[in-house]
């Protein structure tokens, strides 16, 4: 583990030790609402600031952007953290373990160290540009399944903004009649780290955050596979818009959906 995973798995760590004696009491934990169905709680602020903090003192030259504190540190700095302390929390609120922390590192702009941390199952997914991906220190692939309707496919619901919903309903159709079957567990980070460990065969969502599939992105790449946006294209860290599967999955499922664009 080279030190910039060193430095996020401690503090990950940490921070998910916080949440699994929070999830002990969720009636104690404080929530607010940011928008319709996009909750904060104390337990997604609390958790960034032990990341935050432990990012400050290890790299205190380092930008951090972080999903409810925004950006810390220069904006002309050449590495920048991108940070989501608590993605899944609806689940996390529920009681479902489905959640993590997702952490990723950039280096003048580019995707260099990923990790991804479910402290329910303690869990740590990391990755490093041109060094492949791990899972507890074993390492991970995406599927080699080729044939759509053997795949399971791993997507997201546009809970926040349902301004196109009709439009992702048909695509999930259209998914649903050609593939082994679909899920959809409210946490797009572990749902790209289930492509690269090839426990889904392929992953779409529209709308995300930078924070929500920086770090899944790298280590499903790491791990063999291809990240798009939906027209096949680099733009997805921009424009939230990410399909994820192996090379020939991908090429059907980026078909499916441009059927509807």
């Amino acid at each position: 583990m080279n030190p910039f995973l060193n430095t996020a798995f401690k503090a990950a760590r940490k921070a998910g030790q916080m949440m699994i004696r929070a999830a002990g009491n969720l009636d104690a934990v404080k929530v607010d609402s940011k928008a319709f169905n996009d909750f904060v709680s104390d337990v997604d602020r609390s958790s960034e600031m032990i990341l935050v903090e432990a990012l400050k003192e290890a790299y205190p030259h380092h930008k951090i952007t972080c999903e409810e504190g925004g950006s810390h540190g220069k904006a002309t700095a050449e590495y920048e953290w991108i940070i989501d302390p608590l993605d899944g929390t609806t689940n996390f609120l529920h009681g479902h373990p489905q959640y993590a922390i997702s952490m990723a590192l950039l280096h003048k702009g580019v995707l260099q160290e990923a990790l991804v941390y479910a402290p329910e199952r303690n869990d740590v997914y990391m990755a490093s540009r041109g060094k492949g991906a791990l899972l507890n220190d074993r390492r991970i692939r995406v599927s080699n399944r080729i044939e759509l309707n053997r795949c399971l496919i791993g997507t997201g619901f546009p809970v926040v903004d349902q301004s196109m919903m009709d439009k992702y309903l048909a695509i999930l159709k259209d998914f649903l009649a050609k593939t082994a079957g679909g899920r959809r567990e409210g946490a797009a980070s572990l749902d790209l780290c289930a492509v690269a460990a090839g426990r889904l065969d392929g992953f779409f969502e529209f709308n995300l955050k930078p924070w929500d599939i920086a770090a899944g992105a790298l280590i499903v790449q790491e791990a063999g596979g291809i990240v798009t946006d939906m027209s096949g294209d680099e733009g997805w860290l921009e424009s939230g818009d990410i399909v994820a599967a192996n090379p020939k999955v991908l090429a059907q499922m980026l078909k499916i959906i441009s059927g509807h664009q």
